[in-house]
């Protein structure tokens, strides 16, 4: 191992730490251990990411220069607490992980005695697979650590050839709730699409979503609200109505309720940006709660 590189271990042999810990192996640093998992294919996965890096328990897993924790979302603290309750943690050791909704107030008994905390996030999928470290190329990563302890964070996302972008402590549950509304209920609201398409008797129904989807993100992103188009951002009140009665009627009430309230969310933000008038708005809500 060269100067300055870092020995590695992982608590949590899921899709994203391996990953990660592969991706600064391939940089030149050194896994020295990945906590193994009650699944079997999982252990199978990360042995032949690592090949030759053993499996350990959770409690031998901190004798490293940065110990990745990448359970999930709501043990990332108890584990830590219960690691430094058994005197794992040590001054100057990095300890990081890489949840999206905590910043590094979950690590704080690791900062505690001396550790350096720090959280990132890469807002994307993973598979778990190698193909994962050809999407964090020029990925932006969230960034949140003590000011002294930004350059190793953001030279660490750099060694990934992703871009850090820091995201402050008290504004990272708002970051990730910005992203879950973005990205898990868009999912709901294609696969709710799919199915009504489906109940129209339409095959294939995905193909019908995917074009008008993708250029809907594209647009969304590139014009704002200046792109927005259909009957709300029309007015077309009559349209509207027959929508949700339609859906309903279908025995999708449980999508004519979604529609609903995302045409009222539409309608107030045509309005804010004056895509709608006074009046068409009103009009809009009036219709929509008639159809109700």
């Amino acid at each position: 191992m060269k100067p300055g590189r870092l020995r590695i271990s992982v608590i949590g042999a899921g899709r994203v730490g391996p990953i990660l810990a592969k991706g600064w192996a391939i940089s030149g640093h050194e896994v020295v251990a990945i906590t193994r998992s009650s699944n079997p294919l999982s252990n199978d996965r990360v042995q032949a990411l690592h090949p030759g890096v053993p499996l350990v328990d959770t409690e031998d897993a901190t004798d490293a220069d940065l110990v990745l924790v990448t359970v999930s979302d709501d043990q990332i603290k108890p584990v830590v607490d219960g690691l430094g309750g058994l005197g794992a943690w040590k001054p100057g050791q990095i300890v990081l992980h890489t949840c999206g909704a905590h910043g590094t107030d979950v690590l704080d008994t690791a900062r505690a005695v001396g550790a350096i905390p720090i959280a990132l996030h890469p807002p994307m999928s993973f598979t778990g697979w190698s193909i994962d470290l050809e999407r964090l190329i020029n990925c932006p990563v969230a960034v949140t650590a003590p000011a002294i302890a930004l350059p190793i964070a953001q030279a660490l996302v750099y060694e990934l050839e992703a871009n850090p972008v820091i995201v402050e402590e008290h504004h990272r549950g708002l970051y990730h709730a910005a992203l879950t509304h973005g990205a898990n209920h868009l999912h709901t609201l294609i696969l709710q699409a799919v199915r009504a398409l489906g109940e129209a008797g339409v095959e294939e129904p995905e193909r019908f979503i995917e074009p008008l989807a993708s250029v809907t993100v594209e647009r969304a992103l590139s014009e704002g609200v200046g792109g927005l188009t259909g009957p709300v951002a029309r007015a077309d009140t009559g349209t509207l109505t027959s929508h949700i009665q339609r859906l309903q009627a279908a025995g999708l009430d449980d999508i004519a309720q979604t529609y609903m309230e995302l045409a009222q969310a539409t309608a107030a933000l045509a309005l804010t940006h004056r895509k709608l008038t006074d009046a068409q708005y009103r009009d809009v809500v009036a219709a929509l709660l008639l159809a109700d």
